[in-house]
């Protein structure tokens, strides 16, 4: 794990801070450890479950204010990736 302060630079990931995208954090402090969009408390299985039940973004942005469509897009893109790994990498 990098660590905030230790000549990482800029942008370094403070200790048990995972960065799984420019978006995507998991952080153990935070949600018990399930990935977030950064930023904010809002886990991207929320997110992924709010568009499986009403796949409409403007309901979505409409109760989740402080999402982006790129913060949609990196949820997305999360969960497939989780997808591939699970599957053994195959795309």
């Amino acid at each position: 794990m990098e660590q905030a302060g230790l000549g990482q630079g800029v942008g370094a990931v403070p200790e048990g801070q995972r960065v799984t995208t420019d978006r995507i954090v998991v952080d153990d402090a935070v949600m018990a450890g399930k990935p977030v969009v950064r930023g904010t408390r809002i886990p991207v299985g929320l997110v992924l479950e709010s568009l499986a039940r009403t796949p409409d973004f403007t309901e979505l942005f409409a109760d989740y204010p402080r999402l982006a469509r790129d913060d949609v897009r990196a949820c997305l893109l999360f969960a497939a990736e989780a997808v591939r790994r699970e599957a053994g990498g195959g795309a």
